[in-house]
């Protein structure tokens, strides 16, 4: 049985914690998450999804504001006497003090396929940049940022209309096996960790809220690529008579005009010159109101 404490607070790890949970194999001593935060309109306080399903569970759960600086929550988790940590998503730096408490090594799953897109937003990033491929990949964490030499890596190809949202779901699916098989194969010695290459290194930093505003000048298929990378997290934006209108769902075309000019509306949504070809519109969500059809938002304008 190979003993483990999971570090991992949103959605995204939950089902590889639960595939874990349920193992054969492996035995879950502990869960690592973020403190409670407020959520939603009325800002309730809300249980990282991480934490229900460990409380349902009966896992003992730690909630450190910074683990790093936590070291009575330190000292619990060393007498847990753990063979590894394993972390997804976790959002927080670990120290090296914590990195040695457990008896092999501290597992991470990485959103892509390393040293490519080190850093917060790997999904995004793939998505943004118009990449037809990324993936997984498991890895020993050290101090650095994601520069750990690499356990396993898996590819996952993304279609020309995935968004985020999609990319996560996938993510979410294939992380289970791939982090099982991981610490199978450390323990056997069946996997022996390779180190990263410098060449190919790039970072994937969190978004701006500048990135997030749609230039109208880039070409329709970088604004597609914009919208479907940022789908509802947090969402691509422009301004209209001075409100916000985020954008959910975009189609590529060819048409041509002044850059953000609004070249054609119809019954499919509402078409914007770009600086390279058009752009339709189908699916927004103008400020303060629900998401809806752009074709719908349009003849708002003209009542």
């Amino acid at each position: 049985m190979i003993n483990i404490v999971f570090f991992g607070t949103p959605k995204i790890a939950l089902n590889s914690l639960e595939y874990l949970y349920n193992s054969n194999d492996i035995n879950v001593l502990a869960v690592v998450t973020q403190p409670d935060k407020p959520a939603g309109r009325g800002h309730k306080i809300s249980m990282p999804p991480i934490k229900e399903f460990a409380i349902e569970k009966g896992i003992p759960v730690f909630q450190p504001k910074s683990i790093r600086k936590e070291p009575d929550i330190q000292q619990e988790l060393k007498k847990l006497n753990p063979d590894f940590f394993v972390t997804f998503a976790f959002g927080q730096i670990l120290s090296q003090e914590v990195l040695d408490i457990p008896k092999y090594e501290t597992i991470n799953l990485h959103a892509s396929l390393l040293p490519r897109y080190r850093g917060a937003n790997p999904i995004q990033r793939a998505i943004i940049n118009g990449d037809k491929q990324t993936g997984i990949c498991t890895m020993i964490t050290e101090l650095g940022l994601d520069c750990g030499d690499v356990c396993l890596k898996e590819f996952i190809d993304i279609t020309d209309n995935m968004t985020c949202v999609d990319l996560f779901e996938i993510v979410s699916k294939k992380s289970p096996k791939l982090i099982e098989k991981t610490l199978k194969g450390l323990i056997n010695k069946s996997i022996i960790p390779q180190k990263q290459t410098e060449y190919g290194v790039c970072m994937a930093n969190k978004l701006t809220k500048e990135e997030t505003q749609i230039d109208w000048s880039k070409s329709a298929e970088e604004i597609h690529n914009l919208v479907r990378g940022i789908y509802k997290f947090p969402s691509a934006y422009f301004l209209y008579g001075g409100k916000i209108i985020k954008v959910l769902e975009t189609r590529v075309l060819n048409g041509s005009g002044n850059c953000g000019e609004f070249l054609k509306f119809s019954k499919e949504g509402v078409e914007v010159a770009c600086g390279k070809g058009s752009i339709l519109l189908v699916k927004v969500k103008p400020e303060g109101k629900s998401e809806m059809f752009a074709k719908d938002w349009a003849n708002g304008l003209h009542k």
